[in-house]
C-alpha cells in the first residue's frame, strides 16, 4: 500500500525546480571568447598604442560607474578582478585593429607609465624657474643619445604624452572626487568613547587621532581603498621595475670593465696563437723546400755517376778494340 503511494505521489506531483544558478557564474563569456586568436607581436605601434590609452579611459569611466553608490548597491558581486578589467580592455582593443593580448596590454600599460613618470618629471624641471632650467632641453628636442644618457625613454611621442596626461588627470580628479565623498563616514567615528579601562592622560595628547584612523573603517572607504589598489598595484609595479632596471645597470656597470679586460685578453690569446700557427707554417714550408733541394742535388749527383760510368766504360771498350787490332797487326807483320 506505501508502495503504491509513493508511485501516486511520484506520477502526480512534478520534481523539485532546480536550485538557483550561482551569480558567480552568471556572467559566462561569450561563444566568440572561445574563439583562440591570433595575438601580434613585436613592437607596439603609434596607432596600437593610442587604441590602448583609449581602452584604458573607458575602462576607467566604466568602473568609476561601476563604484558610484547606487551602482555598489545593485551590484552584490563586488569588484571585478583584475584578469577581468584587462580582459575589457583586449576586446575593445581587438575590435578597433589592436590585435594584442590582456597581458600584452597590461605589461605595455605599466611601461607607458614609466616611461611617462619620467618623462615628466624631466618635462617639469626643464620648465623650472632655476638655473638648470635655461640649460636643459625639452625631451621632444634630444637626440636618442641624449636622451639614453639622462635615463629617459628613447621614443615616447607627444601624442601618446597627452592622451596619457588627460587620462591620469581624469583618474585623479576622480580619485579625489572619491576619497572627498567617503571622507565625511570617517569623521563620525571620531566621538566614539575609550574603551573603560583606558586611562585618560592628565593633558590630552594627539595620539589618539592616528588610533582612530587605524580602526576599521566603513564600507564606502573599503571600496575607495579596494578602487585605489589596482593602481597603487600599477605604480609599485612600475617602481620594482625601475629599482630593477637600475640593478641590471650597476651590474652592467660592473660587469663592462671585466667583460672589455676579458675580451682583450682573448684578444691577444686569438694573436698569439695565430701567430704561432703562421710561424709553424713557414717553418714546415722552409723545411719542404730544404728537402726538395737535397731530392733535387742527390739525383743529379746519381746522373753524373750514371755518366762517368757510362764513359768509363766506352773508353775501356774503345782501349780494348785498339789493343786488339794492334795485336792483330803486329801478327800479320811478324809471321
Amino acid at each position: 500500500m506505501g508502495r503504491c503511494l509513493g508511485i501516486n505521489y511520484h506520477h502526480h506531483h512534478p520534481p523539485p525546480p532546480p536550485p538557483p544558478e550561482d551569480p558567480s557564474f552568471s556572467h559566462q563569456p561569450p561563444s566568440s571568447a572561445l574563439i583562440t586568436r591570433d595575438y601580434r607581436k613585436g613592437n607596439w605601434t603609434l596607432q596600437e598604442t593610442l587604441i590602448l590609452i583609449t581602452a584604458k579611459h573607458l575602462d576607467d569611466d566604466r568602473r568609476a560607474r561601476a563604484s558610484s553608490p547606487s551602482a555598489a548597491a545593485a551590484s552584490s558581486s563586488g569588484h571585478r578582478p583584475a584578469e577581468l578589467r584587462w580582459k575589457w580592455v583586449e576586446n575593445y582593443c581587438w575590435k578597433n585593429g589592436c590585435f594584442r593580448s590582456q597581458n600584452q596590454c597590461n605589461d605595455k600599460w605599466d611601461n607607458l607609465l614609466r616611461d611617462y613618470k619620467k618623462v615628466r618629471d624631466y618635462q617639469a624641471r626643464s620648465s623650472g624657474n632655476g638655473d638648470d632650467a635655461g640649460r636643459q632641453t625639452p625631451y621632444w628636442s634630444l637626440e636618442k643619445y641624449d636622451r639614453k644618457e639622462r635615463n629617459l625613454p628613447s621614443n615616447l611621442a607627444s601624442e601618446v604624452f597627452d592622451a596619457l596626461t588627460e587620462v591620469l588627470s581624469r583618474r585623479n580628479a576622480h580619485r579625489s572626487s572619491t576619497v572627498s565623498a567617503g571622507s565625511p563616514p570617517p569623521l563620525q567615528l571620531l566621538p566614539q568613547p575609550p574603551p573603560l579601562n583606558f586611562r585618560p592622560p592628565l593633558s590630552p595628547p594627539d595620539p589618539p587621532a592616528p588610533a582612530v584612523q587605524q580602526m576599521p573603517v566603513s564600507g564606502t572607504v573599503e571600496a575607495v581603498a579596494a578602487e585605489m589598489s589596482p593602481e597603487q598595484s600599477t605604480s609599485s609595479g612600475g617602481a620594482a621595475e625601475e629599482r630593477e632596471a637600475k640593478k641590471r645597470r650597476r651590474r652592467g656597470k660592473g660587469f663592462g670593465p671585466s667583460l672589455a679586460h676579458g675580451v682583450s685578453v682573448l684578444a691577444e690569446t686569438l694573436l698569439a696563437c695565430e701567430e704561432k700557427r703562421e710561424k709553424r707554417h713557414s717553418e714546415r714550408i722552409a723545411l719542404e723546400e730544404r728537402r726538395l733541394c737535397l731530392e733535387v742535388q742527390r739525383a743529379e749527383r746519381a746522373e753524373l755517376q750514371r755518366h762517368g760510368v757510362s764513359s768509363l766504360v766506352s773508353a775501356v771498350n774503345n782501349l780494348s778494340a785498339a789493343i786488339h787490332s794492334l795485336a792483330t797487326t803486329q801478327h800479320h807483320t811478324h809471321p
